[in-house]
């Protein structure tokens, strides 16, 4: 019995090292975002269905500086400045207006995840290993706390930069979806005013305000 005691106390004093080594992870990583003084980064994304079959794809590049964030991908370009999105879909020649919130921002803006994660997620280190850059990583896996469309969600994060690399999302549907970043340059400043939507750059938009 004693020996059990022993390795009931010496797993329980693992998983809490983990448990705060995931914490200190994410932490770093915020602190990073924080002060980059504005990030400009390219991006791959795939939606992976349950019988992991890709559906779709797509290529860009996103800005992020604070709560805001500018992301073109492919014929669709989104802006956010912290309260307001827009999303412009070039073939049909419209923009789709709205506030989104929650799950719905984390979905776009990792940044927002990283801010967020403490209220909403219990966060899990998984270990290091080498990322698709040749980079060292440090694995982290956030699980909702609460009732979510979100099952889970595996970020690595580069270990010299604190920065995330590669967020994949799983659904309670069985579909994924997994986001590579690359090319990340910090101290990209942006001004406020390239976070929105400038309609005089896109004559004859048809405007579809959803708040």
């Amino acid at each position: 019995m004693k020996a059990i005691h022993i390795i009931i106390s010496l797993l329980l004093s693992t998983f809490s090292a983990l448990s705060q080594n995931a914490a200190d992870i994410l932490e770093r990583a915020a602190s990073a975002y924080r002060n980059s003084n504005g990030i400009s980064a390219s991006f791959s994304m795939r939606a992976i269905s349950p019988t992991g079959t890709t559906t779709d794809s797509s290529e860009g590049t996103i800005d992020m500086k604070g709560d805001k964030f500018t992301l073109v991908a492919s014929d669709i370009k989104t802006w956010y400045d912290g309260k307001t999105q827009w999303v412009y879909v070039e073939p049909a020649n419209e923009v789709n207006i709205s506030s989104p919130a929650g799950e719905d921002l984390q979905l776009t803006n990792p940044a927002i995840l990283l801010r967020d994660y403490r209220m909403g997620y219990v966060s899990r280190y998984t270990g290091e290993a080498t990322g698709a850059n040749g980079k060292s990583i440090q694995n982290v896996e956030l699980q909702p706390k609460n009732k979510s469309d979100i099952t889970k969600i595996t970020l690595q994060i580069e270990k010299t930069s604190s920065l995330p690399i590669h967020i994949q999302l799983e659904m309670k549907n069985g579909n994924r979806s997994v986001i590579q970043i690359s090319n990340i340059r910090t101290g990209v400043n942006r001004p406020d005013d390239y976070f929105t939507f400038r309609q005089s750059n896109y004559p004859g938009v048809e405007t579809i305000d959803l708040r």
